[in-house]
C-alpha cells in the first residue's frame, strides 16, 4: 500500500449542508444504531443464555447479530460524529480499515445468510437427515468457514484497492468509505484489477442468492403440502420476511457496485448505500426475532428473570 501518492486523507461527503439538516441526520442515525444495538444485543444475549436455544438454527442466529453489529458499528457512528461536529475528514489509514471492516462483515453474512438458507431447507424438507446434516461440528465449520471467507475477501479488495495511486483529489461522493468511489479517484489503469475483483465478488454473491432462492422453493413446495392452513401461514409468514430483506440487501449491493457511471449521482448513491449498509442490520432483528415465538418466550423469561 506504498502507492498512496500525496494522499493523507479522504474528504466525505455530508448528508447535506444545512446544519440543522445535519443534526436531524444525526438523531435518525442515532436511533437506528440504538435499534440495531438493542436489537442484535437482545438476541445473542438470550441465545448464549437459554440453553434449550443451542441448536444450529439459534447458532446461525446468534452468528448474523454479531455480523450486523460489526456492520452497523463500522459506517453509522463516524457518520453520525462527523454530521455533529461538522466534520468531513477520514484518515488513509481509518478508510483503509473501514473499507476491511465493512467488506468482511458483509461478504461474510452474505456466506452466512446462504448457510441459513441451507439449515431451513433441511430442517423442512429433509427432518430424518437434519442431525446428520447438520450437527454441532458441521455447524462451525459452517460457521467458521463464513467469516473466514469475508476476512479473505475483505483483504483482497482492501489491498488491491489501497495499492493504487490517486491523483483524482481525495473527495469521495459517499458518507463512508466505499470501494466505487474509492476507484474514482484513481489516475492508474491498475484499477481495473480491482474493477474485475468487485465483478467476480458480485458473480459469487449472486450465486449465494440463486442459491437461497432454490432453497426457499424447495421450502415452499414442501409447505404447501402441509395440511394445516395455520401450519402453511406461520411457514410463509417466516419466510417471506427473510427473503425480502435478503432481496433488498444483495439488490441495492448490487446497484451500488456494478452500476455504470453514467447513471451515478451523490443522492443516489447515498440512498443505495444506506438500503444495504444501515436499514438490514437494524431490521434483520425483527424480521428474524418477532415472529419466532421460541426465541421471544427465552427473551421475556430472561427479562423478567
Amino acid at each position: 500500500m506504498s502507492n498512496s501518492s500525496s494522499i493523507t486523507h479522504f474528504l466525505l461527503l455530508p448528508f447535506t449542508g444545512t446544519r440543522q439538516l445535519q443534526l436531524l441526520h444525526f438523531w435518525l442515525f442515532l436511533a437506528i444504531y440504538l435499534a440495531a444495538l438493542l436489537g442484535n444485543g437482545l438476541i445473542i444475549t438470550t441465545i448464549a443464555w437459554e440453553h434449550h436455544l443451542h441448536t444450529p438454527m439459534y447458532f446461525f442466529l446468534m452468528n448474523l447479530a454479531l455480523l450486523d453489529l460489526g456492520a452497523i458499528s463500522t459506517t453509522v457512528p463516524t457518520s453520525m460524529a462527523n454530521a455533529l461536529w461538522d466534520m468531513r475528514d477520514m484518515s488513509y489509514a481509518g478508510c483503509a480499515a473501514q473499507v476491511f471492516l465493512f467488506v468482511f462483515f458483509l461478504g461474510a453474512e452474505c456466506a452466512l445468510l446462504t448457510i441459513m438458507s441451507y439449515n431451513r431447507y433441511v430442517a423442512i424438507c429433509r427432518p430424518l437427515h437434519y442431525e446428520t446434516f447438520l450437527g454441532s461440528r458441521v455447524c462451525v465449520h459452517l460457521a467458521a468457514a463464513a467469516w473466514a471467507s469475508g476476512a479473505l475477501n475483505a483483504l483482497l479488495h482492501t489491498a488491491n484497492t489501497f495499492s493504487l495511486p490517486f491523483c483524482q483529489g481525495n473527495a469521495l461522493d459517499q458518507f463512508f468509505c466505499e470501494i466505487p468511489q474509492i476507484l474514482k479517484l484513481s489516475c492508474s489503469t491498475s484499477y481495473l484489477r480491482e474493477a474485475w475483483l468487485l465483478v467476480l465478488s458480485v458473480c459469487l454473491v449472486f450465486v449465494c442468492f440463486v442459491f437461497m432462492v432454490v432453497s426457499y422453493v424447495q421450502i415452499f413446495r414442501a409447505v404447501l403440502r402441509i395440511p394445516s392452513q395455520q401450519g402453511r401461514h406461520k411457514a410463509f409468514a417466516t419466510c417471506l420476511p427473510h427473503l425480502a430483506v435478503v432481496s433488498l440487501f444483495l439488490s441495492t449491493s448490487f446497484f451500488a457496485y456494478l452500476k455504470p457511471s453514467s447513471i451515478s449521482s451523490p443522492p443516489l448513491d447515498l440512498v443505495v448505500a444506506v438500503l444495504y449498509s444501515v436499514v438490514p442490520p437494524a431490521v434483520n432483528p425483527f424480521i428474524y426475532s418477532l415472529r419466532n415465538q421460541e426465541l421471544k418466550a427465552a427473551l421475556s423469561k430472561l427479562i423478567t428473570g
